[in-house]
């Protein structure tokens, strides 16, 4: 399948990891990457944060916020170091309603107006946003054309979150009216990518949930072979000296698809050190 570009970036597939706020750290990424990911995405980062972030991967990383303050500054530092930047407008969380952002700043037009023509203006890297359905979502793609090199759209409402059924002819819509590549989003799995891609149209297809705690699945979509297990994310973990509770909250995940999870998850649960974890899972180290 030949693979399209966004802007002037090229990823090496159609097959992109979905920006995830607590799965995505620095570990996961690289091998979600390294399994054949086209291009992975950070969590969500507010410009004005201190957090340190880890970049090895060069992702696509994504910001969140309600307004422009901080994004020049935060993009001219890390321009280098990323594939593109992305702006979210699909956060559907308690938390996102309480300060405005994500899918809650879709009412305020000239406010996505000022932050889009921002990041334009500081980065020579693509600009991409990631929308859910509103009735204001047709405007914002349109908007979006102005400053951005492609739209992602998770076809839920807010009210929705991640249950429900993804309105996929809304997401059509959107592809039908977009003169920028639309990247879709919204229980992609290895059996319904490619129909997504070729037969719905979609540019791309970003794999969320089915990642979680099986990075294999881009191998399966990508034609490749790998063996990624729980080991090689905490190889990559304590290379990053990511905290305990982020690793155990992996382990976590690893356990989705194997045998006795529910008994598992909860000895992983009493764990309070890494070396704790390695005694109780051999099958998945």
């Amino acid at each position: 399948m030949k693979t399209k570009k966004i802007g002037s970036f090229k990823p090496e597939n159609p097959y992109l990891l979905a920006p995830m706020e607590e799965v995505n750290d620095i570990a996961f990424r690289l091998l979600c990457k390294k399994a054949g990911a086209g291009l992975t995405y950070t969590g969500m980062v507010n410009p004005l944060s201190r957090q340190k972030l880890y970049l090895d991967d060069r992702p696509a990383l994504q910001l969140f916020g309600v307004d422009e303050r901080g994004i020049e500054d935060f993009i001219r530092k890390y321009e280098d170091k990323v594939s593109l930047f992305d702006f979210n407008l699909g956060c559907p969380a308690k938390t996102a309603r309480r300060h405005g952002f994500g899918a809650f700043l879709h009412p305020k037009i000239n406010v996505i107006e000022r932050i889009l023509k921002t990041m334009r203006e500081s980065t020579k890297k693509p600009v991409t946003i990631k929308l859910r359905k509103s009735k204001h979502a047709l405007k914002i793609v349109r908007l979006a054309e102005q400053y951005c090199d492609a739209v992602c759209i998770h076809p839920r409402t807010q009210i929705q979150g991640y249950s429900g059924i993804p309105d996929i002819e809304f997401a059509e819509k959107i592809k039908s009216i977009s003169k920028i590549p639309v990247i879709y989003s919204g229980d992609v799995t290895k059996e319904n990518a490619d129909f997504l891609l070729k037969e719905k149209g979609f540019d791309f297809v970003m794999i969320g949930r089915k990642a979680i705690g099986n990075p294999n699945i881009f191998s399966e979509l990508a034609g490749k072979r790998t063996d990624i297990r729980f080991k090689d994310y905490l190889e990559l973990a304590e290379k990053y000296n990511l905290p305990f509770r982020q690793i155990k909250f992996q382990a976590m995940c690893f356990t989705k698809s194997m045998r006795g999870a529910k008994e598992k998850r909860l000895e992983i649960f009493k764990c309070r050190k890494i070396d704790d974890l390695k005694k109780i899972t051999p099958d998945i180290f």
